[in-house]
């Protein structure tokens, strides 16, 4: 400081956190502080357990900050007459009272979200801005909310007084205690309107409801891939940078968690440890197990919000997504075709490298992929289990019978953005686009001519083809 003036404070957070001195020791243990709140937030813990010595006079300093004569309590006089609670000041009724009207007077310019107190929407409002204005001078970390703050700070304290009294395991606040005590009691009070399954957390039943609505807030500002958890988004995020910190002792492959590495173990092992109890088939994966129990039920629990179609899997729902926005964010590099999903991608890119590595022991014909031969080989077994209910006509593939059934029903889901006509498959509607975009991706190899589709392009080959008349 010099003419009376303050300097500025150092730019590196960091190094002033570090740098910040601890003046304020616990007599107790000698740890130390930066701040006097925490301090007594610490103190709490000698207290708690009673290994102070002085614990009653701990007592009485955590009773004089509870129970200050300059700051007597003050009458409640003012009633609500609709719930009977009292309250000390009439604002404070008056703020309680939009509680029974639903009134939320104060709105977010962002997302439209209302709020009962303009308190709330300034907090809400930090989600948009990322802004977090309370920091922690033990660890540097930041938070949107004093409470957050608080609760952080007790870590570092090493404060846990909330215990559960069922396994003993200790907690910061009252509200986890609360939510980890459902755990033993199986309560589950939060309920999906949708599908009628029922969460022991509101949070939980947020992220449930999603599958429904096909919601995914999440999105990576990298690849512009969207996610419905946070987690998943994190998790996402990571394999931009190249993390895969866990290793397969078997094989060496790398992955994101322990957990994925567990799960990949089971491919060398052959273990299957999730049985179904209808069919008794046996799965790798919890999900899997999962997906194919709805096979038994019927169970299609992922609509989409566009059309109202419902699907058995999550990754099914979001493929039909991209047939109502048209988006296909997937490019073959080789000829710079698009694609709606990146396995759709890879499908393609083999027609280019010619690869037909599996091979049908009955006619000899090759296949790029082995989904592709398993349908192939049903030509040869003569199965066709997918009866339509309508004319009795039977198909090899589930795909084919509902292809078909559309044309009982009529539906046409396949709407094409540029004309707004509609198609019953993608095959139809992706060779109509070509009609506005001009594309002719269907080249004969005899006379560089190029057509729209593929049936064109085979008629037109017949040419080449025709026996040439005999010279003399």
């Amino acid at each position: 400081m010099e003419g009376g003036k303050l300097s500025d404070p150092p730019s590196d957070t960091s190094s002033t956190l570090k740098n910040h001195k601890r003046t304020h020791e616990c007599s107790e243990c000698g740890k130390s502080f930066a701040h006097r709140s925490l301090l007594l937030t610490h103190r709490e813990v000698h207290v708690v357990s009673g290994s102070s010595e002085g614990l009653e006079s701990e007592k009485s300093l955590f009773g004089k900050r509870a129970k200050d004569p300059r700051n007597p309590p003050r009458l409640k006089s003012y009633q609500c007459q609709q719930c009977g609670l009292c309250f000390p000041q009439k604002s404070h009724l008056l703020r309680h009272q939009k509680i029974h009207t639903g009134e939320k007077p104060y709105q977010c310019l962002e997302c439209g979200k209302s709020f009962l107190q303009i308190g709330r929407l300034k907090i809400h409002e930090r989600i948009h801005t990322g802004e977090k204005p309370y920091t922690c001078w033990e660890c540097g970390k930041s938070f949107s909310q004093k409470g957050g703050l608080r609760a952080h700070e007790k870590i570092h304290a090493g404060i846990k007084p909330y215990r559960c009294f069922e396994c003993g395991k200790s907690f910061t606040e009252s509200s986890y205690l609360r939510k980890h005590w459902k755990t033993h009691t199986g309560e589950k009070n939060e309920k999906c309107l949708e599908c009628g399954k029922c969460f022991t957390l509101k949070s939980y039943l947020v992220q449930h409801q999603r599958r429904h609505t096909g919601e995914r807030p999440y999105e990576c500002p990298e690849c512009g891939r969207r996610f419905v958890h946070s987690s998943e988004f994190h998790k996402h995020q990571r394999r931009h940078k190249g993390e895969k910190p866990y290793e397969c002792g078997e094989c060496g492959k790398g992955f994101l968690t322990q957990t994925e590495v567990q799960v990949h173990q089971r491919i060398h092992t052959g273990e299957k440890p999730y049985k179904c109890g209808v069919c008794g088939k046996c799965f790798a994966k919890k999900e899997n197990l999962g997906s194919h129990r709805r096979v038994h039920t019927g169970e299609k629990p992922y609509r989409c919000a566009e059309c109202g179609k419902c699907f058995v899997r999550k990754r099914n729902l979001w493929r039909h997504h991209e047939t109502h926005t048209g988006e296909k964010p997937y490019q073959c590099i080789e000829c710079g075709r698009f694609y709606h999903t990146a396995s759709a991608v890879r499908c393609h890119v083999e027609t280019h490298t010619g690869e037909r590595n599996y091979k049908c022991l009955d006619c000899g014909r090759a296949f790029a992929h082995s989904c592709s031969l398993l349908r192939h080989s049903q030509i040869h077994i003569g199965d066709k289990p997918y009866k339509c209910l309508e004319c009795n006509k039977c198909f090899s593939r589930k795909d084919s019978l509902l292809m078909h059934q559309r044309i009982h029903t009529g539906e046409k889901p396949y709407k094409c953005l540029e004309c707004g006509q509609c198609f019953a498959r993608t095959s139809s509607l992706c060779r109509h686009t070509r009609t506005h975009t001009g594309e002719r991706p269907h080249k004969c190899a005899e006379c560089e001519k190029t057509f729209h589709s593929k049936s064109h392009l085979k008629m037109h080959q017949k040419v080449h083809s025709r026996e040439k008349p005999l010279q003399l």
